[in-house]
């Protein structure tokens, strides 16, 4: 019967079916396909401003220091990463969710967050996001290609690939599980999860700025990668950080997550109401409170 009824879709439907969305017929289903593109839009400015931003002040630091004057630092450069994210993840948070990054986008995929056709999209959409900026800043700051790659993360000095990938994986850890706790989870306070995100992206950046760049965040690494044709290592800045955001996820749903509640065993027509409602609240699922990203 599914397949019967996949072969009388429209290009309409199929194309919503296809990139996450919710089905139905003719512009019912355009509506929910053109709603699904703004959030696929909002990831691609936001990994934009977060390449653009982050990296680009990796790319006037050096400006700065070889002019002779003092650099921002590796504090400064955290900051500017640190507080980007905080400005998109209340600018845009909203619209997509401001995952901006694959590594939390995957986790909502495993956890059964995110319909996988969506999550796809907004990878794709955030490595677009990336590399448009990676190539902005090559053409605004030229002299940084062969020398700092365009703001792209390297190995510190003497540092094994095991050590980069432990490090990204750890420090990715606490960025998702941030993310679940304050975003995710509907008993936290949901107005201060852009500042303690974007904080944590700061220690972040902070903690393994030495050993791996501190990235957290795959496409932020391949968007000036890309631009600057510089891919030494380059698995490190993926198997780390997916890697950390998984099993931060994992963690959470295992141990923090609130879980489902069973009703009362109350008799009676009051009981019957309050289940329908609650049927109705939940789209058919009782007990179910996890927020809807995609």
């Amino acid at each position: 019967m599914n397949n019967s009824r996949n072969h009388q879709l429209g290009p309409f439907e199929r194309l919503a079916l296809m990139f996450g969305g919710e089905g139905g017929k003719g512009t019912a289903c355009l509506a929910s396909t053109t709603e699904n593109y703004k959030k696929y839009f909002a990831e691609l400015l936001g990994t934009f401003a977060l390449v653009f931003v982050g990296s680009g002040c990796v790319c006037a630091d050096y400006y700065l220091i070889k002019s002779g004057s003092q650099g921002f630092g590796l504090l400064g450069i955290a900051i500017a990463f640190g507080f980007v994210v905080v400005a998109v993840a209340y600018s845009l948070g909203y619209i997509s969710g401001a995952h901006i990054n694959p590594a939390v986008t995957v986790s909502m995929v495993a956890t059964k967050r995110m319909n996988p056709g969506v999550g796809v999209m907004y990878i794709f959409s955030q490595i677009a996001g990336a590399t448009f900026a990676g190539y902005l800043l090559k053409l605004l700051f030229p002299e940084a290609l062969a020398s700092v790659f365009l703001g792209t993360c390297v190995l510190g000095s003497s540092v094994s690939i095991s050590q980069a990938i432990v490090m990204e994986a750890v420090i990715t850890f606490l960025l998702v599980f941030v993310v679940f706790a304050t975003v995710i989870d509907k008993r936290s306070t949901p107005a201060l999860a852009g500042l303690a995100i974007g904080f944590v992206v700061l220690f972040g950046v902070m903690v393994g700025g030495a050993i791996s760049g501190g990235s957290m965040n795959p496409a932020r690494v391949f968007g000036p990668a890309f631009a600057s044709g510089h891919f030494a290592n380059h698995y490190v800045w993926w198997i780390g950080p997916i890697i950390g955001g998984l099993f931060a996820g994992f963690t959470y749903d295992l141990f923090f997550s609130e879980k489902k509640k069973k009703l009362p065993l109350v008799s009676g027509t009051v009981h019957k109401k309050s289940v329908n409602r609650m049927r109705k609240s939940n789209n058919g699922k009782l007990g179910n409170r996890r927020p809807s990203l995609a």
